[in-house]
Protein backbone atom coordinates (compact mmCIF):
# COMPACT_ATOMS: atom_id res chain seq x y z
CA UNK A 1 0.00 0.00 0.00
CA UNK A 2 1.27 2.96 -1.17
CA UNK A 3 -0.28 6.79 -0.22
CA UNK A 4 -1.69 7.07 -3.03
CA UNK A 5 -3.38 3.81 -3.23
CA UNK A 6 -4.42 5.58 0.42
CA UNK A 7 -5.91 8.42 -0.92
CA UNK A 8 -8.22 6.99 -3.75
CA UNK A 9 -9.29 4.01 -0.82
CA UNK A 10 -10.12 6.67 1.51
CA UNK A 11 -11.98 8.70 -1.41
CA UNK A 12 -14.48 5.81 -1.82
CA UNK A 13 -15.32 6.35 2.25
CA UNK A 14 -18.40 9.09 2.10
CA UNK A 15 -18.93 8.22 6.00
CA UNK A 16 -16.84 7.55 9.11
CA UNK A 17 -17.20 7.38 12.48
CA UNK A 18 -15.42 10.01 14.73
CA UNK A 19 -14.56 9.77 18.22
CA UNK A 20 -13.96 12.82 20.46
CA UNK A 21 -13.07 13.07 24.29
CA UNK A 22 -15.68 15.17 26.41
CA UNK A 23 -14.43 17.94 28.50
CA UNK A 24 -14.84 15.18 31.63
CA UNK A 25 -13.15 12.62 29.85
CA UNK A 26 -15.62 10.90 28.75
CA UNK A 27 -15.98 9.17 24.84
CA UNK A 28 -18.15 10.35 22.18
CA UNK A 29 -18.48 8.97 19.47
CA UNK A 30 -20.43 10.00 15.70
CA UNK A 31 -21.60 9.21 12.22
CA UNK A 32 -20.28 11.91 10.18
CA UNK A 33 -20.21 12.88 6.32
CA UNK A 34 -16.54 13.30 5.32
CA UNK A 35 -14.52 13.88 2.38
CA UNK A 36 -10.85 13.77 2.01
CA UNK A 37 -8.42 16.67 0.48
CA UNK A 38 -5.38 16.06 -1.22
CA UNK A 39 -2.95 16.30 1.92
CA UNK A 40 -5.30 13.45 3.89
CA UNK A 41 -7.29 16.29 6.10
CA UNK A 42 -10.72 14.73 6.73
CA UNK A 43 -13.29 17.32 6.28
CA UNK A 44 -16.44 17.41 7.49
CA UNK A 45 -19.57 19.34 8.74
CA UNK A 46 -21.59 20.01 11.51
CA UNK A 47 -24.10 22.38 14.19
CA UNK A 48 -21.86 24.06 16.26
CA UNK A 49 -24.12 23.41 18.99
CA UNK A 50 -23.53 19.55 18.90
CA UNK A 51 -20.76 17.33 21.29
CA UNK A 52 -18.33 16.59 18.81
CA UNK A 53 -17.93 20.81 17.97
CA UNK A 54 -18.41 21.87 21.65
CA UNK A 55 -15.32 18.71 21.83
CA UNK A 56 -13.30 19.19 19.57
CA UNK A 57 -13.07 23.01 20.34
CA UNK A 58 -12.33 22.14 23.90
CA UNK A 59 -9.66 19.16 22.57
CA UNK A 60 -8.73 19.17 18.96
CA UNK A 61 -7.14 15.53 19.26
CA UNK A 62 -9.62 13.15 17.45
CA UNK A 63 -10.18 9.90 15.48
CA UNK A 64 -11.72 7.82 12.73
CA UNK A 65 -12.88 4.86 11.38
CA UNK A 66 -13.07 4.23 7.09
CA UNK A 67 -14.65 1.53 5.49
CA UNK A 68 -15.49 -2.10 7.19
CA UNK A 69 -19.11 -1.44 6.38
CA UNK A 70 -19.80 -4.52 4.11
CA UNK A 71 -18.99 -7.84 4.79
CA UNK A 72 -17.62 -8.46 1.43
CA UNK A 73 -15.03 -5.50 1.80
CA UNK A 74 -12.70 -5.93 5.17
CA UNK A 75 -10.23 -2.76 4.51
CA UNK A 76 -10.58 -0.31 6.85
CA UNK A 77 -8.34 2.81 8.03
CA UNK A 78 -7.89 4.03 11.54
CA UNK A 79 -6.94 8.05 11.41
CA UNK A 80 -5.62 10.25 14.19
CA UNK A 81 -5.39 13.45 13.78
CA UNK A 82 -5.70 17.28 15.19
CA UNK A 83 -9.25 19.32 14.39
CA UNK A 84 -9.26 23.11 13.70
CA UNK A 85 -11.90 25.29 11.94
CA UNK A 86 -10.16 26.99 9.48
CA UNK A 87 -10.94 30.39 8.29
CA UNK A 88 -10.43 32.77 5.32
CA UNK A 89 -9.30 30.87 1.63
CA UNK A 90 -8.36 27.90 4.20
CA UNK A 91 -12.07 27.82 4.60
CA UNK A 92 -12.89 28.12 1.47
CA UNK A 93 -10.45 25.17 -0.03
CA UNK A 94 -11.32 22.68 1.97
CA UNK A 95 -15.15 23.36 1.79
CA UNK A 96 -14.34 23.06 -2.06
CA UNK A 97 -13.11 19.58 -0.87
CA UNK A 98 -16.36 18.83 0.91
CA UNK A 99 -18.67 20.10 -1.89
CA UNK A 100 -16.92 18.06 -4.13
CA UNK A 101 -17.49 14.63 -2.15
CA UNK A 102 -21.45 16.48 -0.92
CA UNK A 103 -23.15 18.23 -3.71
CA UNK A 104 -26.07 19.24 -1.56
CA UNK A 105 -23.54 20.76 0.97
CA UNK A 106 -24.01 24.06 0.02
CA UNK A 107 -27.75 24.08 0.70
CA UNK A 108 -26.57 23.34 4.46
CA UNK A 109 -24.36 26.67 4.23
CA UNK A 110 -27.44 28.61 5.48
CA UNK A 111 -28.29 26.74 8.84
CA UNK A 112 -27.84 28.67 11.64
CA UNK A 113 -24.54 27.42 13.56
CA UNK A 114 -22.92 25.16 10.66
CA UNK A 115 -19.38 25.35 10.78
CA UNK A 116 -16.41 23.03 8.94
CA UNK A 117 -13.85 20.87 10.99
CA UNK A 118 -10.57 19.60 9.11
CA UNK A 119 -8.64 17.02 10.36
CA UNK A 120 -5.15 16.93 9.85
CA UNK A 121 -3.54 13.57 10.04
CA UNK A 122 -0.92 12.45 12.62
CA UNK A 123 -1.37 9.00 12.10
CA UNK A 124 -3.17 6.78 9.49
CA UNK A 125 -3.49 2.96 9.69
CA UNK A 126 -4.55 0.86 6.35
CA UNK A 127 -5.94 -2.65 7.47
CA UNK A 128 -6.87 -5.21 4.21
CA UNK A 129 -8.53 -8.31 5.37
CA UNK A 130 -9.71 -9.72 2.08
CA UNK A 131 -6.79 -11.52 0.69
CA UNK A 132 -4.79 -14.54 1.67
CA UNK A 133 -3.14 -12.96 4.91
CA UNK A 134 -3.53 -9.45 6.36
CA UNK A 135 -2.32 -6.41 5.01
CA UNK A 136 -1.63 -3.93 7.28
CA UNK A 137 0.46 -0.52 6.34
CA UNK A 138 0.99 2.66 8.91
CA UNK A 139 1.71 6.00 7.83
CA UNK A 140 2.67 8.76 9.51
CA UNK A 141 2.27 12.52 8.77
CA UNK A 142 5.98 12.98 7.86
CA UNK A 143 5.38 9.90 5.51
CA UNK A 144 2.08 11.34 4.21
CA UNK A 145 3.31 15.36 3.96
CA UNK A 146 6.03 13.43 1.62
CA UNK A 147 3.24 12.12 -0.87
CA UNK A 148 3.10 14.30 -3.78
CA UNK A 149 -0.93 14.93 -3.91
CA UNK A 150 -0.21 16.39 -0.56
CA UNK A 151 1.79 19.61 -1.77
Amino acid sequence: MKADDLLRFMRTQRLAVEASCTPDGGPQAALVGIAVTDAFEIVFDTLDSTRKARNLRASPRTAFVLGGWSGADERTVQFEGIADEPHGAELERIKASYFAAWPDGPTRESWPGITYFRVRPRWIRFTDFTGASPDVTEFTADELAASPHSR
